[in-house]
């Protein structure tokens, strides 16, 4: 299995060629317009299934699904975190919960980027401690900034998850710790010389004994199309299709 996540930075049915490239089951976005207008123009083979959520039809959170992976809004789904939700996603005899996020609500007066984080950790404990899970998106954070932010900042979410037996895929994969990332996912107002981590996934057990890989794009290849890079992680398929189903 092959997801990614990536800020595109808006106007994604202009970008959609070099993301596709790598063939995603699993496609996490943030800043992407709605659904329509990316599907008007642009194509995606194999398209299972688009869920969009915002209030900006030119700037939401999307999920998009490849290769009959069926995906779709868990019930449970907390209005006041909008841009961080929980999808149920299916597949055979697979069956997990994904958390895709965006850590961006500006009128949230607790703070509009890792509180939102923080909030939905704690919100969708059981889920996320239920069975398999995947948290992945654009954090808009980093452990180098957790003095700001007075008990909810980067390592405490870190901790949280931890807590439930979920960590962060790129530090497992490349055996390193937070805030000493060695490959930036955000370059400010892309200049190559500010560049920072904010982008993350994290995974339950389950995903983590399956991992295979983990890469993170380059400046070159993405500054053209946004601030963000995506991260691409790949699964072992095999392993995955001999679980059974969860609940």
């Amino acid at each position: 299995m092959r997801v990614v996540t990536w800020n595109c930075n808006m106007a994604f049915r202009k970008k959609t060629a070099n993301v596709l490239s790598f063939k995603p089951d699993i496609l996490v976005l943030q800043e992407c317009e709605r659904p329509e207008k990316v599907l008007k123009e642009a194509k995606p083979r194999k398209l299972s299934g688009f869920l969009w959520f915002g209030d900006n039809p030119n700037k939401g959170l999307a999920i998009l699904s490849f290769n009959g992976y069926k995906i779709a809004p868990a019930p449970l789904h907390n209005n006041a975190l909008k841009h961080i939700v929980p999808v149920k996603v299916e597949k055979g005899n697979l069956s997990f919960h994904l958390l895709a996020v965006w850590a961006n609500n500006p009128a949230d007066k607790d703070g509009p980027y890792v509180a939102q984080v923080w909030k939905a950790v704690q919100y969708y404990k059981e889920l996320l401690a239920a069975g398999p899970c995947i948290l992945m998106g654009d954090f808009n954070s980093n452990s180098i900034w957790d003095k700001q932010h007075k008990g909810k900042g980067h390592s405490a979410v870190v901790g949280a998850l931890h807590s439930l037996g979920i960590v962060s895929c790129y530090h497992h994969f490349n055996h390193c710790s937070q805030g000493e990332e060695l490959h930036p996912t955000h370059y400010l107002y892309r200049h190559e010389k500010r560049p920072y981590h904010l982008d993350y996934c994290f995974v339950s057990d389950f995903f983590l004994q399956r991992l295979q890989h983990v890469e993170v794009g380059t400046y070159s290849e993405w500054k053209a199309q946004s601030d963000h890079v995506p991260i691409f992680l790949e699964f072992s398929s095999r392993k995955i299709r001999q679980q059974l189903p969860i609940n």
